[in-house]
């Protein structure tokens, strides 16, 4: 099969398109002819200076695609079947062998390219809100990165659940296309002062709570700013690359131009 494979650590210049063996198909596992695959923040951190699992390597942990075939023990998926899956690692790739327990059947009228962007992202989104945020209507949610998956997931979640959402984003442009998804109140994270707009916009307040995948000095601020109705949810795409072109998919994301899902298509 083809695949996006590196030998060492570094930047998207170390991705190479090659003829790889197929992975095997294991007891309680499934089998997955990819169609599109999901690229994470994560697979960006990896592929800079993660540790190789396998040589060459393939990084990326979500894909979506068509079920080729199912092992010993597993009942609840049939050939042909579309799927999405979360993997620790190999989304990116023509096959891809994962756990029965990872993957989801694809519900009729969701596309698989809609399918690549829904576990990781809306799932840590709904886990922040509301598994560990407790976020009630009424209140009010920070989203940091509101146009990467997990901010655009968060903002419309947080908004069918009631709240009133701020978020940030790099760009006027991109904070006036977020309101279209449920934004309130947004911050150009890099002309504004992040602490004082948000005291502004609350009249010193603060936030009930906050979303942050970005970490470091971000997550700092975010914890200084602290204090499901039934809604159509939107998984939004940038654009596609093949599979060969996974070095220009990883830049593009690096580049921080992009508004949504970047995906790739064997």
């Amino acid at each position: 099969m083809k695949a996006a494979v590196y030998d060492q650590t570094g930047g998207p210049e170390v991705f190479r398109y090659a003829d790889i063996d197929e992975p095997q198909l294991r007891k309680g596992g499934v089998l997955i002819d990819v169609k599109f695959i999901g690229i994470q923040g994560g697979d960006l951190l990896h592929r800079a200076r993660g540790v190789l699992a396998t040589h060459p390597h393939v990084v990326g942990y979500q894909a979506s695609g068509i079920v080729r075939t199912v092992g010993e023990g597993v009942t609840q998926f049939v050939p042909g079947q579309p799927v999405v899956a979360t993997m620790g690692y190999g989304s990116h790739a023509e096959v891809v062998s994962v756990p029965a327990g990872s993957v989801w059947a694809v519900p009729d009228g969701v596309s698989l390219e809609e399918a690549a962007g829904v576990p990781i992202e809306f799932g840590t989104a709904h886990d922040c809100l509301f598994e560990f945020g407790d976020l009630k209507a009424g209140e009010s949610v920070l989203v940091q990165a509101g146009a990467g998956g997990v901010g655009l997931a968060a903002i419309q979640l947080a908004k069918a659940a009631g709240a009133t959402v701020f978020a940030t984003a790099s760009s006027n442009d991109k904070l006036e296309q977020l309101r279209q998804y449920g934004l309130d109140h947004g911050i150009n994270y890099v002309a504004d002062d992040l602490a004082k707009k948000v005291m502004e916009l609350t009249g010193g307040k603060g936030v009930d709570l906050v979303v942050d995948s970005v970490g470091g000095e971000t997550l700092v601020k975010s914890v200084l700013l602290a204090r499901v109705a039934k809604k159509e949810l939107t998984v939004v795409t940038d654009r596609v690359f093949h599979l060969a072109e996974a070095a220009d998919a990883h830049r593009y994301i690096e580049s921080r131009k992009a508004f949504g899902r970047v995906l790739m298509t064997p």
